[in-house]
């Protein structure tokens, strides 16, 4: 199994926003069946109790645009969102706009994934990067190792993640 970082992401992330000033993280999280949308909450959670903050209701998505852009109405007093991933956070991006309010003045938003346009989303969205590179290194290389049979040969790798910093936190 390789997978990334996606508790440390995710608590990235939220240590992001609450070091900004917000006094809660609100949370678009993936859909229920999913081990990455599983993580990404587990690492948004912790972080808040850790802070001494109840986490506030999860909004829930199924990965896409059209679900971030549907829980607009839901997190439209929310001054701070870690969306799951990219895609939602594109959706939620257009809802906060339509709604009048801006990014990130009024709400900062944080993605998951860094997808190829999130630096050209409006505004760049900060996010944070999954290196899919160096899970597809450690995959080939822990099945080679497994074909070989090498001693010690790991059964599970976790690769980190980074935040990258743009324009949609303030």
């Amino acid at each position: 199994v390789v997978h990334s970082d996606h508790v440390g992401g995710a608590a990235a992330a939220t240590a992001h926003l609450l070091s900004r000033g917000h006094e809660t993280v609100h949370h678009l999280a993936g859909p229920t069946d999913s081990f990455a949308a599983a993580e990404r909450e587990r690492g948004w959670r912790e972080t808040l109790v850790a802070a001494g903050i109840t986490p506030p209701t999860i909004v829930r998505g199924d990965w896409s645009a059209e679900a971030g852009f549907a829980a607009g109405d839901a997190l439209r007093a929310a001054s701070a969102v870690f969306c799951a991933n990219d895609q939602m956070a594109l959706g939620l991006l257009r809802a906060v706009a339509e709604a009048g309010r801006r990014v990130p003045e009024d709400v900062s938003v944080i993605g998951f994934d860094d997808v190829p346009d999130a630096a050209n989303y409006r505004p760049p969205l900060t996010t944070i990067r999954q290196d899919f590179t160096a899970l597809a290194h450690r995959a080939v290389g822990l099945l080679v190792a497994e074909i070989e049979g090498t001693d010690g040969a790991e059964a599970s790798a976790v690769v980190p993640t980074r935040l990258v910093e743009r324009a949609s936190t303030r």
